[in-house]
């Protein structure tokens, strides 16, 4: 059981507050509710642009990383569709500066076009190298306007297109920063051995002149229900045959989205899993076949990726995936291979509850959803799985119908 006590600010900044002694350093995580989703069509990848924006400098503090690192402290972050969120570690007795750092940068940031061209021009690099200079690299760029046609999760966090962040320019930047960065749009997560009352103090003190800002109702389009199975086949020099199918889920706080991600792991997760005993070991069919799902805020994907062993076929290769989804619709699972899977879902629980950075950012991400304390329900959600359920939700999951599938031909 993860304890914790909360706070908000008059300016709508939420605190939570964890304490652990058995830690000696101190997890200062700083949530912003903005992800990919919250960008425009034609200008995509804002968001993560940002992320490395927020590095830049603020108001009053002209360089990040040198006062943390002096204060022993490490930092980083990350964006998705979802969310974007910032993290530090350090020693108790430097927790102030922490505060410092992260107000200053939610208060303003000295952002020019010096600045801006710098961080396009890193994030365009890393465009490339990650998604357009790999072997598969451009799948997520494929796969997701294949199986959103509305939705915004229809691009990646990275965006759709290099022009996209080219472009921006310094008073969009701006004009994104203030409409997302705001105290009434954050989750502060204070973790380790600390006092509620001090850094509730230490927040009323830092953020608590940070004044609201207009932040806009989020009112994301819904995606309708997919009619039809869809597919792209595209050319590439990559070294094997490969199949992406992506079939849409439920959203992240909805019951089935526990017994759909035990069905990945049913059939994914580990040695033994379906997928990889019967069409990687035994039949031969792929060098490797992997299924998860993107657990999204809002209806996500459930993702069958393969690459096809040399002489196979697209058709045997899809047929065979198609047979291990059929049994999942045909037949109950047995309580042995289930429970297994039940068993591996919440030790990763446990075990991410160890680590005091997880706790605070797992703390802010259960906040975000709706509840903090949900956190502490999770496993028995998991546990509470049956095998009718499973089979109820792989009937649901798996139409035919639903399923988008990119595949890569090797040139």
């Amino acid at each position: 059981m993860i304890t914790f006590e909360k706070y908000t600010l008059n300016n709508g900044l939420r605190l939570i507050v964890h304490h652990d002694e058995t830690t000696p350093v101190i997890a200062f995580n700083l949530l912003y509710d903005v992800g990919a989703r919250d960008e425009k069509p034609d200008k995509t990848g804002f968001a993560h642009l940002f992320e490395h924006l927020m590095f830049e400098g603020s108001k009053n503090i002209p360089n990040y990383d040198t006062p943390l690192q002096q204060a022993g402290g490490e930092n980083n972050a990350f964006t998705n569709n979802n969310f974007t969120n910032y993290y530090i570690t350090l020693p108790k007795e430097n927790l102030e500066t922490a505060f410092w750092l992260e107000s200053d940068r939610m208060l303003e940031l000295a952002l020019t076009s010096e600045k801006l061209e710098i961080q396009k021009n890193v994030v365009v690099e890393e465009f490339k190298q990650r998604y357009l200079n790999q072997p598969y690299g451009d799948w997520n760029l494929l796969l997701r306007p294949l199986a959103y046609r509305t939705h915004p999760y229809q691009w990646p966090t990275i965006g759709k297109e290099t022009a996209h962040i080219e472009g921006a320019t310094l008073q969009e930047v701006n004009d994104f920063f203030y409409t997302h960065y705001a105290p009434n749009n954050a989750i502060l997560v204070v973790a380790g051995n600390v006092n509620f009352e001090e850094v509730k103090r230490l927040t009323e003190k830092w953020f608590g002149g940070i004044p609201k800002r207009k932040v806009p109702q989020r009112n994301l389009p819904v995606e309708p229900e997919q009619q039809e199975a869809r597919e792209l086949v595209v050319e590439r020099p990559v070294p094997l045959d490969a199949v992406y199918q992506a079939y849409p889920m439920v959203a992240r706080q909805h019951n089935d989205y526990y017994v759909t991600d035990l069905i990945s792991d049913l059939l994914s997760n580990g040695k033994s899993a379906r997928l990889n005993q019967r069409l990687v070991k035994e039949q031969k069919l792929f060098s490797e076949l992997n299924a998860y799902i993107t657990g999204d805020n809002d209806p996500g994907l459930f993702i069958i990726h393969g690459n096809l062993n040399q002489g196979v076929t697209f058709e045997q290769a899809e047929k065979a995936i198609r047979r291990e989804l059929d049994l999942l619709i045909q037949d109950e699972v047995s309580d042995y291979e289930l429970q297994k899977v039940k068993n591996k879902a919440i030790a990763n629980l446990i075990f991410s509850e160890i680590n005091i950075l997880n706790k605070a950012m797992n703390l802010a991400y259960y906040e975000l959803l709706g509840d903090a304390a949900a956190i502490n329900y999770e496993a028995e959600k998991y546990s509470n799985v049956t095998p009718q359920r499973v089979k109820e939700v792989a009937q649901k999951l798996f139409k035919t119908t639903h399923c988008s599938t990119l595949k890569y031909k090797a040139l």
